[in-house]
């Protein structure tokens, strides 16, 4: 028997009537901008799909004309700061359409900026959450930084303003303070950017040489454009590297999930490099005090040894100023003393001094012979003879 058929092209308009029936006016679409591509003509095409367990469940074109674009692009822009981008999650008014050809598509006249955000946010929230469950929100803040830290790995895109406002502001500092700087490029915003800063962490962990810290610095730019901040696999990452980790994300009302598993965080690269030139200050600060207390503690030291000298010597003249006194006194008595056994003293006061002939001092008649020649001596001169009798006393 012959089967019964349909021609593709009927098929194909049972399906665009049947569909455009089913959906006769513009309805809301929420999904995830998986690709995205503007074209000369103006016109923006994208790719929309929806995740589940398995990876896309679901997928579909969608078109903006270029007639809608300009208006879709400048308002959403004003409300998120950012142009739509892949990886977005997004709530776009659509008209379902059919072509027998390019198959089922979406014509967008509307996106709505507000769910955007409100997506990123709850996306943000729920990464948090997941981070104290495991435990990880902490594990950066129980490191610390070395008293000097002077070895520094820069996770940052090369040329970037606030690198450059950073290096300028750390190695041109004041104080000449000399620095150990290591960049580590990699995407700082965009749907590749986390994967990128992961792998410049990883490099760095394995790596030969050690760090005293790992800097993740980006300037300004619009939530969205920050949102990779907010990844879960960045943020696990940061909490899990075994070096101190800074960040310096965004302006002064951003706060991402990156900073709040960091080591610390500040507002801009520029603080960043007060907050290293700080330590060093600090630390010269220690040893400058540490010097002025040792040079008062020397001060006082050698005034207590000079006061001690002072006084010993003092001492040391007083004693030798008596021992000396005492010489002179024991001098003077000997000198008396000399002075009142002076023959001559005794024979002024009459006495006589007999010598014999040689002119030895005679103590004894006895030792004296007839003939012997002597001398007596007198106070006013000499009287010289020889002995004709020697008498002994007879007792």
């Amino acid at each position: 028997m012959e089967k019964e058929y349909l021609e593709l092209t009927d098929l194909s308009a049972l399906l665009k009537e049947g569909i455009e029936d089913m959906f006769p006016g513009l309805v809301w679409v929420r999904a995830e901008i998986s690709g995205l591509s503007r074209k000369q003509n103006g016109h923006c095409y994208l790719d929309l799909s929806q995740s589940g367990r398995g990876g896309v469940i679901a997928k579909v074109r969608g078109t903006i004309w270029a007639t809608r674009w300009n208006y879709i692009d400048m308002y959403f822009k004003s409300i998120t700061g950012s142009s739509l981008d892949v990886g977005m999650e997004v709530l776009v008014r659509a008209q379902v359409n059919y072509h027998p050809v390019y198959g089922l598509s979406l014509n967008i006249d509307e996106v709505d900026p507000e769910f955007t955000m409100g997506a990123a946010e709850r996306q943000k929230r729920q990464t948090i959450a997941r981070l104290e469950d495991e435990g990880l929100m902490d594990i950066q803040k129980g490191l610390s930084l070395p008293a000097l830290p002077y070895s520094l790995a820069i996770i940052s895109a090369p040329g970037a303003a606030g690198l450059g406002d950073f290096l300028h502001h750390l190695l041109d500092n004041e104080y000449g303070f000399v620095f150990d700087i290591q960049l580590f490029e990699a995407l700082m915003q965009g749907d590749q950017a986390a994967d990128s800063m992961i792998i410049a962490l990883e490099q760095i962990e394995s790596g030969e040489k050690e760090y005293d810290a790992v800097l993740i610095m980006r300037g300004g730019g619009s939530e969205l454009d920050l949102a990779c901040f907010d990844d879960y696999d960045l943020a696990a990452a940061i909490a899990r590297c075994p070096i101190p980790v800074f960040t310096a994300i965004g302006h002064d009302k951003d706060y991402h999930v990156a900073d709040m598993v960091a080591c610390s965080f500040v507002k801009t690269p520029t603080a960043l490099a007060d907050l290293f030139l700080d330590c060093f200050v600090a630390e010269d600060q220690r040893v400058s005090s540490l010097e002025n207390r040792l040079r008062l503690a020397f001060s006082g030291r050698f005034s207590a040894i000079s006061s001690r000298l002072d006084l010993l010597w003092k001492g040391v003249v007083m004693a030798a100023d008596g021992r000396i006194s005492e010489a002179n006194h024991h001098l003077d008595l000997l000198e008396a003393k000399i002075s009142s056994s002076d023959p001559r003293r005794i024979l002024e006061k009459g006495y006589v001094l007999a010598l014999d002939g040689r002119g030895v001092k005679m103590t004894s008649a006895s030792a004296v012979r007839k003939g012997d020649a002597f001398q007596v001596m007198f106070a006013d001169g000499t009287v010289r003879g020889t002995v004709t009798e020697v008498d002994i006393n007879k007792d």
